[in-house]
């Protein structure tokens, strides 16, 4: 018997979607996760090379094409 597995989500940000350090924490409702039921909350580094994958759920959240980050 195979499984399939699918893809990780791509969620595409805004540099204003960004917390004051340049990150997103997953869970994150952008991703269309409920906070309650998922795995533990966990911060992603997104301004430091425009994209990060959650270790967890391998959710990538990616800058968006031309979106620029000021204070990195």
């Amino acid at each position: 018997m195979s499984t399939a597995t699918s893809a990780p989500a791509v969620v595409e940000l805004a540099a204003r979607d960004l917390n004051a350090h340049g990150g997103i924490f997953c869970p994150n409702p952008k991703a269309g996760m409920a906070l309650w039921n998922s795995h533990p909350r966990v911060f992603l580094d997104v301004a430091k090379t425009g994209e990060a994958a959650c270790p967890y759920c391998g959710t990538v959240y990616r800058l968006r094409e031309g979106e620029r980050v000021a204070h990195h």
